[in-house]
């Protein structure tokens, strides 16, 4: 990891450190949930889709404890500057990567519901493409925090305009296919709930590549779009 800043305290110093370390822990354990709920949906497995269900109390316990070291920093060392902004990212993360998982429990819901009715013949592939494309998101977010790269956090968030656009796109498909044969509606419906939670899972990655930014140059990016986010924190301007 891209080391932050060194105080006089070791044992400060390695606090900050664990917590950031942990966050990463954390996030490899989300892309797991995801890789696991994709691969389940995708090939009706419906064993690998309640190992993903009954495993996201592990992801639960993860957030608790983190939560915990945390609170202990704040409470001990009364950080400041910096230092505050590390911890309140690392919060914030936290809470994005407990819903990440989530819904990636919700994609294993929904494999479990489209295991027993009649595949397709593409295999869901649609629900592949942007599965794989919304896991990159998060692997490289965490990348990103990992390295306190500001420009692969924007990257990552411009990524999002894209996964929304194959959301869009897998809705489209599936309102036609229950249009056409109103027998699939049942299944049509559970790829949608499944897209619905890729796309949000997106959502969450993006919110985590804003965290970087606060956290490396302490201002706030919610609601900003991101053409004003290159223009104030990295000085572009547009073409």
């Amino acid at each position: 990891m891209e080391p932050i800043h060194t105080h006089i305290s070791r044992q400060y110093n390695a606090e900050l450190e664990d917590i950031r370390s942990r966050v990463l822990q954390m996030g490899g354990l989300v892309e797991q949930q995801i890789s696991h709920a994709i691969s389940a949906l995708v090939d009706g497995n419906v064993v690998l889709a309640d190992a993903v269900a009954t495993g996201d109390y592990k992801v639960n316990q993860m957030e608790v404890a983190i939560d915990e070291e945390c609170s202990q920093i704040i409470a001990r060392r009364q950080p400041a500057a910096g230092d505050l902004r590390l911890v309140v990212a690392v919060i914030k993360t936290i809470t994005d990567l407990e819903r990440i998982g989530d819904e990636a429990e919700k994609i294993a819901r929904m494999a479990v519901r489209l295991a027993a009715e009649e595949r397709p013949k593409n295999n869901y592939i649609e629900i592949q493409a942007l599965g794989n494309h919304v896991r990159q998101m998060v692997h490289d977010a965490l990348d990103a925090f990992a390295r306190l790269d500001i420009e692969a956090a924007l990257r990552v968030a411009r990524e999002d305009e894209q996964v929304d656009k194959e959301y869009e796109g897998v809705m489209r498909q599936m309102i036609t296919f229950m249009m056409e044969d109103p027998r699939t509606i049942s299944r049509m419906l559970n790829v949608i709930w499944a897209a619905r939670a890729l796309e949000r899972i997106g959502d969450h990655a993006c919110n985590i590549c804003e965290y970087i930014i606060f956290l490396v140059k302490g201002k706030d990016v919610r609601h900003i779009s991101l053409e004003q986010i290159e223009k104030e924190i990295l000085g572009r301007t547009g073409k």
